[in-house]
């Protein structure tokens, strides 16, 4: 197969990675039906729900993992690795691409990272899958039983929740299938980045009203600039998210190696219409030109400099929760995450983007989406009151 042109599809092996992926997820839900088997349907939902957010955060770990080490196209056709469900089967190809090209895209290493990649997308679909279909007969009981548990626990999740998750999960699959078959081209690679953050938060959303619906949490009540404060962050860290998934998929980052200076300046030599060209080729321009140097620098450079006003606006936002003395847990892994983030960003500058660093820095990414759309959720625009005084005092906690 290595001396002949290869098919980019091949549904041969889909049966068999679909059936890893079975396998990985049933081990995780006969354990999670040992630990919840006494539990309340709301519980189970939400410790369902948990279960899928753990592993969907391990993967975009482990997505990060893949792209970092040159893995992506570690089996350069999809779903399986030269028609085999796994790269044992392939080894014959593997060999014979990596004995043309030592050190190219196709070794057995990156082979195993991208197949054990793709098991644990098709694990995290099956999780999905088993929740949606669990919610819509939770739902479907709780229109027969209108006085039930179930009835509590679907006045929080309605079953489109789930149903709007396996579609995201199903248009992942498909962006994860375009990320080998267009050879890394760098806006599919940057939606893939996206589609799997836009994941881990659906399943926030639906992690934090099971908590509610349990009576494990309440939603506390911000005042309106602190609400209107939070939404305005979590915008901007979604558009630094896709710049920092820009920087990655163009393999930008070392275009700055020194901090707070960019090549010794303040405000090196940049080509945005270059770096900011969304349909091209990885290393090339739209007309099939070598990407220069200088758009590798504005990538990385706007995406540094936006991070300086993330940070800001997310270092008021936690001094405006201290002051309103409301959801200290989420203030807390906020000023963490930001502290981690900051870190794991100047080792990626100043040591030469180490792994470790890397990878740590997409987690943290990921955990302060989460973390937002967590405080999202937890948290209600409370009404304002006229006190005595002349100024306004909030409502109380408000409970579900």
């Amino acid at each position: 197969m290595a001396g002949s042109t290869l098919s980019l599809y091949n549904l041969a092996p889909v049966l068999q990675v679909m059936g890893t992926g079975l396998l990985i997820a049933g081990g995780l839900l006969a354990w999670f039906w040992v630990r919840q088997r006494d539990a309340s349907l709301s519980q189970r939902l939400g410790a369902l729900t948990l279960l899928a957010l753990f592993l969907t955060f391990d993967l975009i770990l482990f997505g990060a993992f893949t792209r970092l080490t040159g893995s992506g196209l570690g089996c350069p056709d999809w779903p399986g690795c030269y028609g085999f469900s796994s790269p044992v089967g392939a080894s014959g190809d593997i060999a014979a691409a990596q004995a043309l090209m030592p050190t190219g895209p196709v070794t057995h290493a990156k082979a195993w990272i991208e197949m054990v990649h793709r098991y644990l997308a098709t694990s995290v679909g099956v999780l999905i899958i088993v929740l949606t279909l669990a919610t819509f007969w939770a739902w479907w009981r709780a229109r027969k039983n209108p006085d039930s548990d179930e009835q509590r626990a679907q006045a929080i999740v309605r079953p489109w929740w789930p149903l709007l998750t396996l579609v995201w999960i199903c248009a992942q699959g498909a962006f994860g299938a375009l990320t080998v078959t267009m050879k890394l081209f760098p806006a599919v690679v940057t939606t893939h980045l996206l589609g799997g953050i836009g994941l881990l938060v659906l399943l926030v959303i639906q992690a934090e009203h099971y908590r509610q619906a349990g009576g494990q949490s309440a939603a506390e009540g911000l005042s309106p600039g602190t609400r209107g404060l939070l939404w305005g962050v979590t915008a901007l860290l979604a558009i630094q998210i896709a710049l920092g998934g820009w920087v990655s998929t163009n393999y930008a980052v070392l275009a700055c190696d020194t901090f707070p200076k960019c090549q010794g300046s303040w405000w090196p030599t940049m080509n945005f219409s270059q770096g900011f060209e969304l349909w091209r080729a990885l290393g090339h321009t739209a007309s099939g030109a070598l990407l220069g140097f200088p758009a590798l620098t504005a990538i990385h450079y706007v995406h540094r400099l936006f991070a300086y006003l993330v940070i800001a606006a997310m270092l008021t936002l936690v001094a405006r929760l201290h002051y309103d003395q409301r959801l200290r847990r989420q203030r807390r892994w906020l000023l963490g995450l930001i502290a981690l983030q900051f870190l794991t960003g100047l080792s990626n500058v100043v040591l030469g983007w180490p792994l470790v660093a890397a990878v740590a820095h997409t987690g943290g990414a990921a955990a302060l989406m989460a973390v937002l759309a967590w405080t999202l959720c937890a948290s209600r625009a409370a009404v304002l009151y006229p006190s005595k005084a002349g100024s306004y005092t909030m409502a109380p906690r408000v409970t579900t």
